[in-house]
């Protein structure tokens, strides 16, 4: 006779779900005492080179609604095209600038503002020069495997027209999908997980 096996029962499937922002950003899943504040809430400090600015970044799902429980990190280089990370070898970073930063979206409107500074061009694998951009990395419920895709600046037509990244793209209409508008100091950039507008991922 067949016994039920109710111990060797499959286990639900797993996502972030709320877990990523009590391991993550403890003070904003209202954890005190784990860190003084969130790390990579602050990028810069009063001895950062290069221009000053703030990136505005909504992640919004496929019914076009904003996601109000999404992380999301950014990845950049400094002012001069240097990345913090012993990987690169062209010179010093900027020893004031983080060049990585982690927030939360918000509850209300789906959004999280990064107060940054534009960074340098640095150049692809064959050493042609990629517009300035960062690297923008997503995680959320319903999001097994982090997103990543690219933010570039809207004032920076000249270089994003021969970015070697954005001319791989070959359905030119999306290319729009990774290109921030900037509103004075901020660039809004907008990233749709689905529908017509979705934004290009990249498979990293």
């Amino acid at each position: 006779m067949v016994q039920a096996l109710g111990r060797l029962k499959e286990s639900a499937s797993q996502t972030a779900g709320p877990y990523v922002h009590i391991g993550l950003t403890p003070n904003f899943a209202g954890i005190s005492g784990v860190y003084k504040r969130d790390l990579g809430t602050a990028m810069v400090n009063d001895k950062t080179r290069g221009e000053r600015i703030r990136v505005n970044i909504r992640v919004i799902d496929g019914a076009g609604s904003p996601l109000n429980d999404a992380l999301v990190e950014i990845w950049q280089a400094d002012a001069a095209g240097i990345y913090n990370s012993p990987s690169d070898l062209r010179g010093s970073a900027d020893p004031n600038f983080t060049g990585w930063g982690r927030l939360p979206t918000d509850m209300t409107t789906g959004e999280c503002l990064f107060e940054t500074i534009k960074p340098g061009r640095v150049p692809f694998f064959d050493g042609r020069k990629m517009a300035p951009h960062l690297t923008v990395w997503i995680v959320a419920r319903g999001i097994n495997i982090g997103l990543h895709t690219r933010m570039y600046f809207g004032d920076e037509e000249t270089a994003n027209a021969e970015d070697p990244v954005l001319m791989r793209i070959e359905q030119r209409e999306r290319v729009s999908t990774l290109v921030a508008p900037r509103d004075g100091d901020v660039y809004k950039f907008d990233i749709h997980l689905q529908g017509i507008n979705e934004t290009v991922f990249f498979d990293i």
